[in-house]
């Protein structure tokens, strides 16, 4: 048993954000189709590196669905797409902002048709507003939502994030909403329209520097690797490599100056405490630099982990991934696919004891289930879903 068992998602999503939460709603158990143009998903030539002619973007992130392809610019397309929502329980698109009006298949039509279906949309700035017509990258909106002003070096120019990090938060966000109108639905009969967008999750992640901003009404900086509102906080090059360090209070910052040969250091008015230490910042993290590359990193790691000081290394992927720890919950998992064979994938990134996430399906083909699923929709609509 799998807690989203019996619940039927109809996926009209490609690229990041979409796929990555229908893949979630299909990890705890969701029956997921999902519909291609025949171009397929973008993100099917997004390579290398590939598996079987599959891009390496496209498999991680479409596991347990079944996939067809729809022309939905034909009548014929737009009429099965239509039956489809009709025995669905979830339907989440990314189209822009009126597509599914202009095909007759809006709000009126669902509510008329598919009162109980739950609609998810996700845009790139929402549904109202000068930029609601535009739409969304997510390259573009960690420009426009202020979180590249505040990523990288100091004097540097704005960075993005390593990872489509919007893209990533607003399918976190789908799923998280979409959750709560099926719960709802429980109490009204009804579903609802759900609607996310890129600008809306930009402008969430900033966050404390929001709220610092929102505050102050000082403007937001970069601090590299660190952090506007705590010191240290940050990453120091050791002898051998990089530590990340965060000394999240006083008391920790007491046991790191022992640690680091410098009990004087929390006895300093001008270290003694956080606020101290952010007015002070240049001073306590060039004392604490030259202090830090005097030893290697698993020294630093094995001493302050001792006395409760959190730090860690700065690892590669690689290395992240071959990690002990990592293998210990089972992040890594092998998936038999069709063409590539043996694939392997990021785990889902939570357990539920009852209910397991599972992995029953490998990302489809493109196309792959369009006969089966087609034949099905011709005999009886609702039979689509026994799968």
């Amino acid at each position: 048993m799998t807690s989203l068992s019996g619940v039927r998602v109809l996926d009209l999503t490609r690229i990041l954000a979409g796929p990555l939460c229908t893949m979630i709603l299909g990890d705890m158990g969701a029956d997921v189709v999902k519909v291609e143009p025949p171009s397929g998903d973008d993100t099917r030539t997004w390579g290398p590196p590939h598996s079987g002619g599959e891009a390496a973007y496209y498999l991680g992130v479409n596991r347990n669905k079944r996939g067809i392809v729809l022309d939905l610019s034909s009548d014929e397309g737009r009429e099965s797409l239509a039956s489809l929502i009709r025995t669905c329980d979830v339907l989440i698109e990314n189209y822009k902002l009126g597509t599914l009006d202009k095909w007759g298949l809006g709000d009126d039509w669902l509510r008329e048709h598919a009162p109980r279906v739950v609609r998810c949309s996700i845009t790139g700035y929402g549904q109202t507003g000068p930029k609601a017509h535009l739409p969304g990258y997510d390259f573009i909106l960690q420009a426009e939502s202020g979180l590249m002003s505040i990523t990288g070096p100091v004097d540097s120019e704005p960075v993005k994030h390593g990872v489509a990090i919007v893209d990533i938060a607003t399918g976190l966000y789908a799923a998280i909403s979409i959750l709560g109108a099926l719960n709802a639905r429980h109490a009204t009969g009804l579903g609802q329209s759900v609607t996310v967008s890129l600008y809306q999750t930009g402008i969430s992640l900033l966050c404390n520097v929001a709220a610092n901003a929102l505050a102050s009404g000082k403007p937001s900086g970069r601090f590299g690797n660190g952090h506007p509102n705590i010191v240290p906080y940050r990453t120091f090059t050791a002898a051998d490599g990089e530590l990340a360090l965060a000394v999240g209070n006083d008391q920790q910052f007491a046991r790191f100056a022992e640690v680091a040969g410098h009990p004087e250091w929390a006895a300093d008015e001008r270290m003694t405490t956080n606020s101290a230490r952010v007015t002070n910042r240049a001073l306590v993290d060039g004392a604490i630099a030259a202090v830090v590359a005097r030893r290697s990193v698993a020294d630093w790691v094995t001493g302050l982990r001792k006395v409760g000081v959190p730090c860690g290394p700065v690892n590669s992927v690689q290395t992240a991934l071959d990690e002990e720890q990592t293998a210990a919950l089972g992040m890594i998992a092998e998936i038999e696919h069709p063409l590539a064979g043996v694939i392997r994938s990021v785990a889902p990134a939570f357990t539920m004891g009852m209910t397991p996430p599972a992995i029953r399906r490998a990302p489809p083909t493109l196309g792959q289930h369009t006969e089966e699923i087609m034949e099905r929709l011709r005999r009886d609509p609702a039979s689509v879903w026994d799968s």
